[in-house]
């Protein structure tokens, strides 16, 4: 259920960017919503587990729009000069919605039923659609237009094989099984296919001319590595405070609170100072810098660690975050034509999706692997026997009796170390990239004169 939303979000995240720059951000967006609207409606519908990994997958093509495609509108209308300080308003609503989400749909699920976890999305989702109707006015810009429809069908295709690959493989059948193999082998495949179109396309989905753009390429590359080990980060820390200090699904969201504070506090401070300053290279450097320093301090909690030096340790990581990711948004929006502002959004948005589909099931399968070794070589050394220990059942480790509870919990523990531990050299990889990324000057227009394409007949859906 969760991997079919991660799937079509991610793999059509650089074709949402591309339709926008064609056919005008409004009424893509809107598509995007009402998408999203639909998808959840049906979710909240669905009889059956098939039916709402179907449904869910829907709702996750409508929201793989909003993101990339939220943060290319900001680039329409907002001044590169004062983005940063926008970009720092997103990244503040990103982390509040992070922890008050799962909050919130813990509450509906507890107070009604689970249902409606998918039916909250319909009266803001609506919401949302009488707003960007009444107040968003974008600029109308005519110009030809092609759709690269084979690109498209081959980038999902590449995306889907890839993360199949990575979900089955490390949660079901091996790395090295035949059926997932063969999928990683298609992925390649597709990903050259692709690679060889877009080079020939006339409207190429992401424009491969792009990468000769340095700040472009480098921050596709730092968003990467970035959502890699944020996801990582993000997953298994209220694992931690569920299994290891015993938290209920609720109080664990809210123990991450810190991570929260340091987002949204970093996010809005960095933007500001982007906005006065016109400066931006020092904050994605010092961000990954202190994300990665976060990471590394994880990975010696304990089962004995103190929750005041865990939130420490949370707040870095979101100060980490704050800093880096929205920064790098502006950035590369800073570096492009406005032709290109969709496909370059998005693709930011697009890398640091797959950084996070790819550190979920990576990391999630080291997890895995490193607490099966761990609980068998503990067991055995204590002289415990494992039958009937269910150490996948984690509102059953708090009722184990001794030694059981203490070799369990430890495992645990180990293994989340172990996950901060292979996540650090991620956060490292783009603290030492971003020392590449240029700082232009901040343009102060919001975006830059272009000059109409006349056409035989106005383009559907310009706004």
């Amino acid at each position: 259920m969760v991997t079919a939303y991660l799937l079509t979000s991610t793999a059509v995240t650089p074709l949402w960017g591309k339709v926008s720059d064609i056919y005008g951000r409004r009424i893509i967006f809107q598509l995007a919503i009402t998408i999203f609207i639909i998808g959840s409606a049906l979710c909240g519908l669905a009889q059956d587990l098939p039916q709402l990994i179907a449904f869910r997958a829907l709702q996750g093509i409508g929201g793989g729009g909003l993101f990339s495609i939220a943060f290319a509108i900001v680039g329409d209308i907002i001044p590169l000069r004062d983005r940063g300080r926008y970009q720092g308003y997103f990244g503040a609503v990103f982390g509040l919605s992070s922890v008050a989400g799962p909050l919130l749909g813990g509450y509906l699920t507890d107070a009604i039923n689970w249902r409606w976890i998918f039916y909250i999305n319909l009266p803001v989702g609506i919401a949302a659609l009488i707003i960007t109707s009444m107040a968003l006015k974008l600029p109308v810009v005519k110009r030809e237009h092609s759709i690269d429809y084979l690109g498209a069908t081959l980038i999902v295709a590449a995306v889907s094989s890839l993360l199949l690959y990575l979900n089955w493989a490390g949660e079901r059948y091996g790395w090295q099984s035949a059926g997932p193999v063969a999928l990683g082998l298609l992925a390649f495949v597709f990903a050259g296919i692709f690679i060889f179109v877009e080079m020939r396309a006339r409207e190429p989905i992401i424009p491969l001319r792009l990468f000769r753009n340095s700040v472009f390429s480098i921050g596709t590359l730092s968003s990467f590595l970035i959502g890699l080990a944020m996801f990582g980060a993000l997953v298994f820390l209220p694992l931690y405070f569920q299994a290891v200090k015993g938290m209920s699904p609720t109080r664990s969201g809210l123990a991450t609170v810190p991570t929260v504070i340091g987002i949204v506090s970093a996010s809005i401070i960095s933007g500001q100072l982007i906005s006065k300053t016109g400066r931006y290279k020092i904050f994605p450097i010092v961000g990954a810098a202190i994300f990665s320093v976060a990471l590394l301090l994880m990975s010696t909690i304990g089962v004995d660690t103190a929750y005041p030096q865990i939130a420490i340790y949370a707040f870095m990581i979101g100060i980490g975050l704050g800093l880096s990711m929205q920064t790098v948004t502006t950035a590369v929006q800073n570096s492009v034509e406005h032709r290109d502002m969709g496909a370059a959004t998005s693709s930011v948005t697009f890398s640091r999706s797959l950084g996070g589909a790819i550190g979920t099931a990576f990391l999630g399968a080291i997890f895995g692997t490193t607490l099966a070794r761990t609980l068998e070589n503990d067991f055995s050394n204590a002289g415990v026997s494992m039958v009937g220990v269910e150490p996948n059942n984690i509102d059953a480790i708090q009722t184990m009796s001794e030694p059981i509870k203490g070799i369990v919990l430890s495992a645990y523990a180990h293994s989340i170390d172990t996950i901060f531990l292979w996540a650090a050299p991620f956060a490292v990889g783009a603290f030492l990239s971003n020392f590449g990324l240029k700082e232009l000057t901040l343009r102060t227009a919001s975006s830059e004169s272009t000059t109409p394409i006349k056409t035989s007949e106005p383009v559907a859906g310009d706004d």
